[in-house]
């Protein structure tokens, strides 16, 4: 099938599940079996054990870039109501995704919104430091109409809000794996529960009212504004010279990092509600990296440098 041709519905027939970005980001626990060619798990807080899923979303960034060694690499960032999503796609994937992941970053370049939907399989990286992060490796994918998101957002909630219940019920089920096949609840609950502890269904419950208001025709609001910071006290920023930008970005990402770092997103929006402008604002991240000044653990997450 041709780039950009690939229908919704082979999609869909692909094993995999439909997943909403804030319940995949927090996931921690990854499982894989002793086989040296069985395949790895993700295991969310409300029990879902993925190692491929559907995700959809409005494509907000995808850069290429160079690894270090010398190959190159696409990063990208996939939005939907809940947050993000984030992905990569290299020389390991099929030439139609190479080719794909081109005209996207040209088209983000011109300006035009690109709502995407991809097949992936799931990955699980950790720190040195310990800090667990998830991220995605697409297997297909095709840029697909409002109507077609909109659908998907509906499945996708009915699907998070069935692991809902679930996770509800086994509440009050003893945690053996014995008792929970009684019960017809999945043994990957049961390691949610182990490894997680209390979950608080809250955010998951908001992050369902957001996704169902943008599939109910609401998709200006596709992006959830992040948090604003409320700094101390202190002149307020006018044209934004180099080296204020450089105070206000080392402060921001001190003031809200809470140890994974900061989204580039998050860095960016609070700069500008704080008088700066974007572009300065973007362009002296990159020199703080080069610099040294800041560490990007994962693309998009910046955090202040170690001390020596």
């Amino acid at each position: 099938m041709g780039v950009g041709l690939m229908e919704r519905a082979r999609i869909a027939r692909q094993p995999a599940h439909l997943l909403l970005a804030s319940e995949f980001g927090s996931a921690t626990l990854n499982e894989k079996g002793s086989g040296e060619y069985d395949p790895s798990f993700v295991i969310t807080k409300l029990g879902a054990k993925v190692n491929r899923i559907v995700a959809a979303g409005l494509l907000e960034r995808l850069e290429l870039r160079e690894t270090s060694n010398g190959s190159s690499l696409y990063q990208g960032q996939l939005r939907d109501p809940t947050g993000l999503h984030y992905f990569s796609i290299g020389e390991y994937n099929s030439e139609m995704m190479q080719e794909l992941a081109h005209q996207w970053t040209e088209r983000l370049d011109d300006g035009e919104p690109l709502l995407v939907m991809m097949t992936s399989k799931t990955r699980w990286y950790q720190t040195d430091e310990g800090a667990v992060y998830t991220s995605l490796r697409p297997e297909e994918a095709c840029v697909v109409k409002r109507e077609v998101y909109a659908n998907w957002l509906l499945d996708a909630c009915e699907a998070t809000m069935r692991r809902m219940n679930q996770f509800s019920s086994a509440l009050e089920v003893e945690p053996t794996l014995d008792a929970y096949a009684r019960a017809g609840l999945p043994a990957s609950l049961l390691a949610a529960r182990n490894h997680y502890g209390e979950v608080d269904l809250e955010p998951f419950k908001l992050n369902l009212m957001q996704a169902l208001d943008i599939a109910e025709g609401r998709l200006e609001a596709a992006t959830t504004p992040p948090p604003v910071m409320t700094l101390p006290d202190g002149d307020e920023a006018d044209e934004g010279s180099g080296q204020d930008v450089q105070a206000f970005l080392l402060q921001a990402i001190g003031h809200l990092d809470q140890g994974e770092g900061v989204t580039f997103d998050t860095l960016l929006k609070n700069a500008v509600a704080r008088g700066f402008v974007r572009e300065v604002a973007e362009a002296k991240l990159d020199e703080m990296l080069d610099a040294g000044a800041l560490d990007e653990p994962r693309f998009g997450w910046f955090r202040l440098a170690a001390s020596d």
